[in-house]
């Protein structure tokens, strides 16, 4: 950073995230205060307020939460996480009144793959992923671990879930590939003792287990889309259903329910109600574009009860009449680009792999689908009439802000993918970067689009595209280590700037006369419009390059994100860091600072938005 401005730079205040990791199984947890959901996102857990919506977040893992626990007291939260091959992961134990960490315990090689409580907080049992395959009982109170054991046979497959028993703190139950096996602890001897449950014929991958209230039975949920039922006791399987009919890509979650019925998520997005030896369906709906239902969370006794899905999204079903609606969502893949409107600061919005979404605060006011298909940038046109977006099969899309509609489509705008995108201000022509390195106008109208020039001289992908508030010209950064001012109304080169990086991102100053970019060097760079010459050059980041970039509109200050997954606020004049945002778990890849200067928003890697107050 420039000069000796850390010393004295402040943090900024976080105001909300939007988001949810959806793909880790039984994340989304209600707290026994049946006031709270809680649920993973990158690195961080998040604690939400059911009603007013407010959010608390618990920070300290170092890669992505694996998995979630509650103790049933609901003192108490443990959170395992992914790491590097070859290193230890942690799990955390949170203090769930004070959000800070109880303790951090580490043995399991690479992930933590589930975990759970004892009924009385006693204990708390861990098992680890693919490359680590033990199971490790702790002691909450001394802090550290009792005894570990290997978590099935070296001819069965992995272990995938735990269980605890719901009175007694010395019985669990794990289950996987080819594996079921009850556990009873020892703690006078330090050991744990498994016993194989005989299941006969019957050969079941079990992806969740929940044990009966009182002790007797437990049941698993199988990818082969039927619930095994199983004594606690006796270790004998007794009944498998449904016999016709399985639930279709496996059931990936389960949950009991005291009326001793069981609520059932499967992986085409099924949630049924099932009741019976037989598990015979009492109630059943299917949830479109939802993808596996990955978590059910009852709320109290489970007259309602909260489900998460793969595709991030959140909904709060009714017991009784067994009806949902939707609480949030967000996007489940990296989030490529953010825009706000011009002049407007309630509405912004985003991209990602198969869709284009329109969020007013956090919440989604229109989505906008192309399947299998990237858009790797959008902008607004400055009448605020269509939404135009760069895609990698080579299209540039139009759609209404309002419908959400396709107005336009430019076939083969360029032939390795589009991946810049500019309108200018007049709403009449669009300035787009290619795969393959050219910068081309279109001239377009609601009725037809025409290409008005190409201009070849990028040797890289085009990484950034920004047209000058007079409309005749504009900057093109590129993967080559060139940025390139074009001449709008010739179409010729006006100015090239050369530095040893892959541009990331460009910006005129709203003043016009200066530049500034950034890239895969770690370095922010002014420079002259005019001459092309460099003004001054900053470290803008310690490690990781700098994906985005935004220039405030009255000039005075710009923000960074980069790989190291910190924003910085900076001042224009000193080119010194003013304020740091810590919070995102993922890459960020782009920032913006709304009109009227009153939110940060940006996105990352791992599809969480975050909007951070302005400083200013």
């Amino acid at each position: 950073m420039a000069g000796d401005g850390e010393s004295d730079v402040q943090m900024l205040e976080l105001k909300s995230i939007i988001g949810f990791n959806g793909k880790v199984f039984a994340g989304l947890k209600v707290h026994p205060d049946r006031q709270h959901i809680i649920y993973p996102l990158g690195n961080v857990v998040i604690i939400e307020d059911i009603q007013t919506k407010k959010q608390r977040y618990l920070n300290g893992h170092t890669n992505d939460v694996s998995c979630l626990a509650i103790s049933k007291s609901g003192k108490y939260i443990a959170s395992g996480q992914v790491t590097h091959m070859g290193f230890k992961a942690d799990l955390i134990i949170w203090n769930y009144e004070t959000n800070g960490i109880y303790c951090r315990l580490s043995l399991h090689k690479v992930k933590v793959q589930s975990l759970a409580f004892s009924p009385n907080d006693l204990y708390l049992l861990s098992l680890g992923g693919q490359d680590d395959g033990s199971v490790v009982i702790w002691d909450v109170k001394a802090k550290q671990s009792i005894c570990g054991s290997q978590a099935a046979l070296k001819s069965a497959g992995m272990t995938y879930c735990v269980a605890y028993s719901n009175s007694n703190d010395n019985i669990f139950v794990t289950g996987g590939n080819r594996t079921l096996r009850v556990w009873e602890l020892d703690r006078g001897n330090r050991k744990i003792r498994p016993t194989d449950c005989t299941m006969g014929q019957l050969k079941r991958v079990v992806t969740s287990i929940e044990v009966s209230e009182k002790d007797e039975f437990f049941y698993c949920g199988t990818t082969s889309g039927d619930v095994l039922k199983v004594s606690v006791e006796k270790q004998l399987f007794r009944h498998y259903g449904p016999a016709k009919n399985k639930y279709s890509k496996g059931i990936t979650a389960l949950a009991l329910v005291k009326t001793d019925e069981m609520l059932v998520g499967a992986g085409d997005g099924t949630v049924a109600l099932i009741k019976g030896d037989t598990f015979k369906k009492v109630k059943s709906v299917k949830i479109g574009d939802a993808g596996a239902i990955t978590s059910i969370a009852l709320r109290g006794n489970g007259h309602q009860f909260f489900v998460g899905t793969e595709n991030a999204q959140t909904y709060r079903f009714n017991f009784a009449e067994f009806t949902y609606n939707l609480i949030s969502t967000c996007h489940s893949d990296p989030v490529n680009d953010i825009v706000f409107p011009f002049g407007s600061s309630d509405l912004f919005a985003t991209c990602s792999e198969n869709d284009i979404r329109v969020w007013h605060g956090s919440k989604e006011m229109l989505r906008i689908s192309v399947p299998n298909i990237t858009c790797h940038a959008i902008d607004f046109m400055r009448d605020g009439r269509s939404i135009i977006s760069a895609w990698n099969d080579g299209k540039i899309r139009a759609f209404l802000p309002e419908s959400g509609r396709l107005h336009y489509c430019i076939e083969d705008a360029h032939n390795k993918g589009v991946t810049a995108i500019a309108a200018t201000s007049d709403c009449k022509r669009i300035v787009s970067g290619g795969g393959e390195g050219q910068v081309r106008v279109w001239m377009v109208g609601s009725k037809s689009q025409k290409m008005v020039d190409a201009m070849k001289e990028h040797k890289g992908s085009v990484s950034c595209i920004k047209v000058h508030k007079n409309d005749t010209e504009c900057i093109s950064a590129s993967t080559d280590g060139t940025c390139i001012i074009w001449d709008l109304i010739r179409f010729v080169r006006n100015q090239v700037i050369f530095a040893n990086t892959l541009f990331k991102c460009v910006f005129y100053h709203p003043g016009g006369m200066q530049l500034i970019t950034s890239g895969t060097d770690r370095k922010i760079a002014y420079w002259g419009c005019i001459d092309g010459a460099q003004i001054r050059e900053v470290e803008g980041s310690k490690s990781g390059s700098i994906n985005g970039m935004d220039i405030a509109s009255d000039g005075k200050y710009f923000v960074t994100g980069s790989k190291d997954r910190l924003i910085k606020v900076w001042d224009y004049k000193e080119a010194e860091v003013t304020h740091v945002g810590i919070g995102h778990s993922g890459f960020i890849n782009r920032l913006k600072i709304c009109p009227n200067q009153k939110i940060i928003v940006s996105v990352s890697d791992d599809g969480a938005i975050l909007c951070w107050d302005y400083p200013f």
